[in-house]
């Protein structure tokens, strides 16, 4: 968490320093679908819980904070995000469940400026942490909780379209375990989230 802490100072640091008078600041809409899965590190639990991806979805609003010269910007959000993992119960009956969020996704971005057609088509590379807090119940059955905090780490490319539209893709892995059960006793901690997400923003 320390080492997080310090590279999300640096990332500030870094467009605080360098950002000119020109710098632009514009806010926008976002949505998208959240497509994810339930990573279990523990060979005693993998066979519970279905490896296949499970789709959700994802909105809220966005701004972001350009640099126009270097092509460099900053963006973040505030998003509403609806996942759904499986698990398989003692009676060898699959189960869904799923989880509410609010979210954060923070991002420094690149845009690259193409000859002649950077007015209407700009492509961009970005990543990121983003910071999930459960807005819905813990309790999945008897002795399993989702925890209530979720932080992943996102990589992601994009399109910007006509200045104001951006169609992006993003792989994010999970830094902290999700879920907790109460097995023999004992409290085990349980899955990393490991998510695709595509979304579609629109700046004003």
């Amino acid at each position: 968490m320390k080492n997080l802490k310090r590279v999300i100072v640096a990332i500030l640091t870094l467009v605080a320093v360098a950002a000119p008078a020109s710098a632009q600041f514009r806010w926008g809409l976002k949505v998208g679908m959240d497509i994810n899965k339930l990573t279990v590190s523990k060979s005693d639990w993998k066979n519970n819980f279905d490896a296949e991806n499970r789709t959700g979805f994802t909105g809220g609003l966005t701004s972001e904070f350009t640099i126009p010269i270097i092509g460099l910007a900053f963006d973040a959000s505030l998003m509403y995000t609806h996942r759904v993992n499986a698990y398989t119960e003692d009676d060898g009956q699959e189960s869904t469940y799923s989880k509410d969020y609010l979210s954060i996704p923070i991002n420094l971005k690149y845009k690259f400026s193409l000859p002649v057609v950077s007015s209407f088509l700009m492509p961009y590379v970005f990543t990121g942490p983003e910071f999930a807090v459960l807005c819905s119940k813990k309790a999945i059955q008897d002795g399993w909780k989702s925890k209530s905090f979720d932080s992943t780490w996102n990589f992601g490319l994009g399109l910007q379209l006509l200045s104001k539209v951006q169609l992006a893709a993003s792989y994010g892995i999970g830094m902290n375990k999700i879920s907790e059960m109460t097995y023999a006793g004992e409290s085990v901690d349980l899955g990393r989230t490991k998510a695709w997400r595509v979304t579609l923003a629109y700046f004003f």
